[in-house]
């Protein structure tokens, strides 16, 4: 098998500011619309803005992924031909699924395409199998180790993709039932309301509650392998993915950088443990539910749990400071409104919206003609920017 000394490195987005984020750092990123997709909270692109979007990905110089990876009910197969129709139309260069339907209009439509990890292939054969319909890669189930990765990929010609960074689910390839059951929303519809982050106690057929190391018992750690990817690479693994579409454009910077680098050292022959120590410490800044190897390593026991937090561990939070009022392009500065709590020349901060991502140290601070050294929470005042941003874009500290 042709090992790969580099290989795509993909990141999940949702909208222009993700994509903005990773950019510098991605060879890839997937994405969805508002059809079809897993990540049914993720609506701002649609399949009528799908062509502009996958337009600004190519000029970044990044491939482009369509996920259509929900469960499709008879009802739902007009709207298949839909998105296939929007996918050509738009130049995605490949379609992510695992429904037959959808993989087999997507090949009669010429597109390429990638079987999504939610078809949980666990073998050679299977990953066969996918490739006699015309599957050029396959998204390996996230329950392997990296043992049976490698023999997978040595008895297949299909490029072989892997989850390295990211949310875990507690049920196999994500094909959970538990927000359907408690709530009607379906998680393989895209809708889950995730109450395996919920807190739950044990009771005894007595009626007692039992003991437990915490009350997140279904609240898997998240997967990180940054301190291991000579194996990955070793192991013959194509294309590196991580999970994070519904996650903010800060995460995204720092964990595409962060692989980024270490791809590129491992490349270079600079790979080192005290790298390795940086670039989680780097990580854990950002959310995270505690990080482990998932299976790659064997079937994790509770190390692989996160009972005494249900959401984010980090201990690095972003702090929200208010919102762009109005953006002057000519004075290259915005007005904002301090909302939550108040600026200082020096502070760290992050612009967001969904279509922005500027992170950049606060210069100057001017409210009525006066130059300010700090703003107090509830002032408006004038702030310069480094780049365009627009009205109702958030400002966070860091």
């Amino acid at each position: 098998m042709q090992k790969s000394s580099e290989p795509e490195l993909i990141l999940g987005i949702r909208n222009l500011a993700g994509l903005e984020a990773c950019s510098r750092y991605a060879d890839a990123v997937y994405f969805s619309t508002d059809r079809l997709s897993l990540r049914a909270k993720a609506k701002e692109i649609t399949l009528e803005t799908l062509k502009d979007f996958v337009y600004e990905v190519k000029a970044r110089g990044l491939k482009a992924y369509l996920a259509v990876n929900s469960a499709v009910n008879e009802s739902r197969l007009d709207e298949v031909e839909e998105v296939v129709a929007a996918a050509v139309k738009a130049g995605v260069d490949a379609v992510i699924a695992w429904d037959p339907a959808v993989i087999l209009k997507a090949r009669k439509a010429g597109l390429r395409v990638q079987i999504s990890t939610q078809a949980n292939v666990t073998n050679h054969e299977t990953a066969e199998f996918y490739r006699t319909l015309g599957a050029e890669r396959i998204v390996l189930s996230r329950e392997l180790s990296l043992e049976e990765i490698r023999e997978i990929g040595q008895h297949t010609e299909v490029e072989i993709e892997a989850f390295v960074h990211g949310a875990m689910c507690m049920a196999i390839s994500g094909r959970c039932h538990l927000s359907a059951y408690v709530l009607g929303k379906s998680g393989n519809c895209g809708e889950c309301t995730q109450p395996c982050r919920w807190e739950w106690e044990l009771h005894g057929e007595n009626g007692l509650v039992m003991e437990s190391r915490g009350k997140y018992l279904l609240s898997a750690k998240d997967l990180c392998m940054i301190g291991h990817v000579p194996e990955l690479l070793e192991a013959g693994i194509y294309a590196f993915k991580v999970e994070g579409r519904l996650r903010d454009p800060g995460y995204l910077e720092v964990v595409s950088r962060c692989y980024r680098e270490a791809i590129d050292a491992c490349k270079e022959g600079r790979y080192t443990r005290e790298k390795v120590e940086t670039w989680k410490s780097e990580l854990a800044s950002v959310y995270n539910r505690g990080f482990s190897t998932g299976f790659y390593f064997g079937v994790p026991g509770l190390e692989g749990f996160s009972p005494d937090k249900g959401m984010n561990a980090s201990e690095k939070k972003r702090r929200a400071a208010g919102v762009v009022e109005n953006y002057y392009p000519k004075q290259q500065a915005a007005a904002i409104r301090l909302l939550e709590e108040g600026l200082a020349v020096g502070d760290e901060i992050l612009i967001e919206g969904s279509t922005t991502y500027l992170k950049q140290q606060v210069r100057s601070l001017i409210k009525k003609g006066m130059l300010l050294q700090t703003a107090e929470k509830g002032d408006e005042v004038g702030l310069a920017v480094d780049r365009p941003v627009r009205k109702n874009d958030r400002i966070f500290i860091v």
